[in-house]
């Protein structure tokens, strides 16, 4: 196995961890930002070495399509086409299965691209092959993503086929020489809002055995006490000795939530799509910096935050920035949003450690029960 995941510290069913691969070892929980196009929009990888984040995220099927992996295998895999030389996690295309609504059979699934209509065939052993191709260091096994309240016919066809794929990949990427390429393969469980199924899911993805477990198919619309209640059908069931992936959750509260239940990984692309609205994560809730009553505010973006990478800009400044469509917004912005998730997960491992969690839970969910008082200037 290429991958070893260690408990460093308790504090109930949260952990912090230190996940070892071939390319190095980073702490959990972590976030990764999500570089779908092998670039976290706005940002270069200058910037992401300057951020540290432990893993950066590309997806497979728009790499598949645009620029195709025999050119990013031919520049050395992600890390060499984009010189970024961390973790890198490839997402297997079954989120796209959801979001996409592509023609979905027991064999795999037939999409038509986003780019130019033509029709690409997508299957559990093509999508290891492609992942191999891109060179991450973590990949995910292809899978169903069904909208969380599908009907119940739905979610057992999802369970069904998401198994079958999974061992089909697990065989593909042993064949393949996942492991002596320096890759790990994680296995994602499904089940929608039913405990029963994802339970069952749990076990039957455990059954086939990867390097890591995800929880896919929550934080897709539903609310939060039904992700939470099935997110608390699922972790019990994964193994205590490899690391759990939560996946497509970004938002402060659910993630410190879901820190206390066990996972270790999260990655959303919320801080940078809010960056490009104009909305930024503050410790006192969010913050639309387009608002007006920013026009002449002199504090940094978030007083509470002076690491932030833009903490020598002002409110005013920032808003100036989008006032006038300046892309350096955005970008500034992105930043920001990126360097407090990190540092949230930096937190939130220093309050395992310390037995505190419960005391940051309370903040987090504090600051951000109060939105409306957050678009004021601080006083």
């Amino acid at each position: 196995m290429t991958l070893q995941f260690e408990v460093l510290a308790r504090h109930g069913q949260a952990r912090k961890g230190r996940i070892t691969t071939p390319r190095g070892s980073f702490t959990t929980p972590c976030f990764m930002p999500v570089g779908t196009r092998a670039a976290v929009r706005t940002l270069d990888t200058a910037d992401l070495e300057a951020l540290k984040p432990a893993v950066v995220l590309a997806n497979t099927y728009h790499l598949m399509m645009r620029p195709g992996p025999e050119v990013v295998q031919r520049m050395g895999g992600v890390h060499g086409f984009t010189g970024w030389s961390g973790h890198v996690l490839t997402d297997s295309g079954g989120y796209q299965v959801f979001s996409l609504d592509p023609k979905v059979d027991d064999g795999g699934a037939t999409f038509q691209s986003t780019y130019d209509g033509s029709t690409h065939r997508f299957t559990a052993e093509r999508v290891v092959d492609v992942q191999l191709q891109l060179g991450s260091d973590i990949q995910m096994a292809f899978d169903v993503c069904p909208p969380a309240d599908a009907p119940a016919p739905v979610q057992r066809q999802a369970v069904d086929r998401t198994a079958a794929w999974a061992a089909r990949a697990r065989r593909r990427f042993l064949e393949q020489g996942g492991h002596q390429a320096g890759a790990s393969q994680f296995g994602i469980v499904q089940g929608g809002l039913d405990p029963d199924l994802r339970a069952e899911s749990a076990a039957r993805t455990i059954e086939v055995g990867f390097e890591g477990y995800a929880v896919g198919g929550l934080s897709v619309g539903e609310p939060p006490d039904q992700m939470m209640a099935a997110l608390s059908a699922t972790t019990p069931q994964l193994p205590a000795d490899q690391p759990r992936y939560f996946m497509g959750l970004g938002d402060p509260v659910g993630l410190v939530e879901c820190v206390a239940m066990g996972v270790d990984m999260f990655d959303c692309v919320l801080p940078t799509r809010l960056a490009r609205h104009g909305t930024a994560l503050t410790g006192e809730g969010r913050l639309n910096i387009t608002n007006a009553s920013f026009a002449a505010d002199d504090h940094p973006v978030d007083p509470q935050f002076p690491a932030s990478p833009i903490a020598r800009y002002s409110r005013a400044y920032i808003r100036h920035l989008f006032n006038v469509d300046e892309p350096s917004a955005a970008r500034l912005l992105t930043l920001h949003n990126v360097a407090w998730l990190l540092a949230l997960m930096d937190t939130a491992q220093g309050a395992i450690a310390a037995g505190t969690l419960d005391r940051l839970r309370r903040r987090v969910a504090e600051a951000w029960a109060r939105l409306p008082e957050n678009e004021q200037p601080a006083r």
